[in-house]
């Protein structure tokens, strides 16, 4: 995922950048970065977070940048903001999303008179890089910006830092929200609605699917006006947006509360505690242990001193031991205990399957797992929200691999995200067994859907029934 923050304002904003973008480090865990626009021109700073917080890496740099304009970004892959000069200009950009036609659209620029692109140190084309190669075929920034939305396939929200202003733009169905804000004198752009209260802003609106505006410190003004299509990641309230953000005007944390009574209305299951897997399972439980009248309790508490979110690795071995390093068990509310325990989601189900055999160890007597979301059977094609490489990663394929073998049609595939199929129960129960849970059952996508409240078809459900 990836997130970012940018202000534009009458005096110095980098103290609002600085913390404006602190406040997204729990979107990634690879890179992150600045920009400034000022008298001396422009100014930037990038460094790898993934051993340490972006507070830390930046501080120095934000005592050092100045600026009427800024931007700063958190990245879970490719550094950015990267600074371009081209026939618009010069300008820094910065991009959430993810491209899968990045063959196409490089060749389709080499044809163009591109010469080169800079390879990362993976191999692949920074996407960033290439979102402004795309901008940079058209006469001018906006045009530019809607002719990179309309031939990515996948999705793009972007920011562009210009001499004259910040050009914000929400990708063409609004997968990933975009939010304004306001106080005298500055207007501010943030992927999270929370990131700016503190600073002293408050909500202006949001932005609509595929709408482009440009900010300075006068004024926000509508470059291109949104479409009336919308597919927002229903993803962002179960797992990836922080408890006191909100999308589309709905709250986060309420959406969990939601989810997890709707959990509890279908179950039927007695057990003595409620529990959460810190942190984004958490409100899940809260919601369930409120509707069921089971005691909601914290058997085991995450460490979050020296391991936040932002200290996580890149490979998966190691996420997996430090995953379980972060989590400290509370022995008194676990031995004898029939735990049931909600997680946001079940992806290669390797860390739950490490958590249970923990507090079987520890002297749980039943350990009952309730996911806040279906299973995930497709992986995204928009937003990056897994780090799985391949569909395999997901315990659900492999389950449905080993039954069915490796060709599997689309029309076996929609069984299978159909809970109440007997394709569906199998998979359940098989997942069941291989992680090696009391019981199992997932949170069913229309009651999901019910849980946020906004208009079903205005929702992306790709991950768990494959519709765009």
């Amino acid at each position: 995922m990836g997130g970012f923050f940018a202000v534009a304002s009458k005096e110095d904003c980098m103290f609002d950048v600085f913390f404006g973008t602190d406040y997204h480090s729990h979107l990634g865990t690879r890179r992150a970065g600045l920009a400034a626009y000022g008298q001396n021109g422009f100014d930037r700073a990038i460094h790898n977070i993934e051993n340490s917080p972006f507070r830390t890496k930046f501080e120095s740099d934000f005592h050092s940048m100045h600026g009427t304009l800024g931007m700063g970004c958190i990245s879970d892959y490719e550094p950015q903001p990267l600074i371009v000069r081209s026939h618009h200009g010069t300008y820094a950009i910065s991009t959430v999303g993810k491209i899968n036609n990045v063959d196409n659209l490089v060749n389709s620029i080499f044809g163009k008179g591109n010469c080169h692109f800079l390879e990362m140190s993976g191999g692949d084309i920074n996407a960033t890089e290439l979102v402004a190669a795309l901008i940079n075929q058209k006469d001018n920034i906006v045009e530019g910006i809607k002719y990179a939305q309309e031939v990515i396939d996948g999705s793009m929200t972007m920011l562009i830092l210009t001499p004259k202003g910040i050009y914000a733009a929400r990708d063409k169905l609004g997968r990933t929200p975009l939010v304004l804000g306001k106080k005298e004198g500055a207007y501010c752009a943030s992927f999270e609605s929370f990131a700016y209260l503190n600073l002293g802003y408050e909500p202006l609106r949001e932005l609509g699917p595929g709408e482009v505006v440009v900010i300075t410190p006068e004024a926000v003004v509508t470059m291109h006006k949104p479409g009336t299509e919308m597919k927002i990641c229903t993803f962002l309230w179960v797992y990836y947006g922080y408890p006191s953000s909100s999308y589309e005007g709905i709250s986060v944390e309420e959406m969990r509360y939601n989810c997890g009574s709707l959990l509890a209305k279908r179950d039927n299951v007695e057990p003595d505690i409620v529990a959460g897997v810190p942190d984004s399972g958490t409100a899940h439980a809260i919601g369930y242990a409120n509707e069921s009248g089971i005691p909601f309790s914290r058997p085991f508490i995450k460490y979050t001193p020296t391991w936040p979110r932002s200290f996580m690795p890149t490979i998966q071995s190691k996420r997996n031991l430090i995953a379980k390093m972060k989590l400290i068990p509370v022995h008194d509310l676990i031995k004898d205990k029939s735990l049931l325990l909600i997680d946001d989601s079940i992806v290669r189900g390797t860390q739950l399957r490490e958590t249970t055999e923990f507090l079987y160890k520890s002297g749980a007597r039943e350990v009952h797992i309730r996911p806040a979301c279906p299973p995930l059977v497709y992986g995204c094609k928009f937003l990056n929200f897994s780090r799985s490489s391949s569909e395999m990663d997901l315990i659900t394929r492999r389950v449905i691999a080993d039954k069915e073998g490796d060709n599997v049609s689309e029309d076996t595939l929609k069984e299978y995200c159909n809970p109440d199929s007997d394709r569906y129960e199998y998979m359940n129960e098989e997942i069941r067994k291989q992680l090696n849970f009391t019981s199992l059952r997932y949170h069913r996508l229309d009651d999901l859907m019910e849980s946020v409240g906004i208009d079903k078809s205005k929702l992306c459900t790709y991950c768990w029934n494959g519709e765009e």
